[in-house]
């Protein structure tokens, strides 16, 4: 999974698929538990979406931007704009049924 800054994510927004993106920090346990989820979600669906991961405290102004206040944060973004979120870690399961409803 790319890690993005700043400039990586809003070129990838621009694109022409759907990206999935995991807001993240690096000292969040819930964070370490969802990152083998995500990636496993990457294999799985990464024909239909670009699966990239963003450290919070790397990029306090994309955090800002979407007003994250908590984390882990799996958003959507479609057309460049969000789309569906989801708060909190969740099991390979939820994370399927969140992805197959949004992408």
């Amino acid at each position: 999974m790319i890690e993005a800054d700043t400039l990586k994510f809003d070129e990838l927004l621009k694109g022409d698929k759907p990206v999935v993106c995991d807001f993240f920090a690096v000292w969040c346990g819930p964070c370490k538990m969802l990152a083998p989820v995500m990636e496993q979600m990457e294999e799985e669906y990464g024909d239909r979406a670009q699966f990239i991961k963003v450290d919070i405290d790397k990029n306090m102004e994309l955090a800002a931007r979407y007003g994250i206040m908590s984390i882990p944060l799996v958003v959507v973004f479609k057309g460049g704009a969000a789309a569906d979120k989801s708060l909190g870690y969740c099991t390979k399961s939820e994370m399927k049924e969140f992805l197959d409803k949004n992408l």
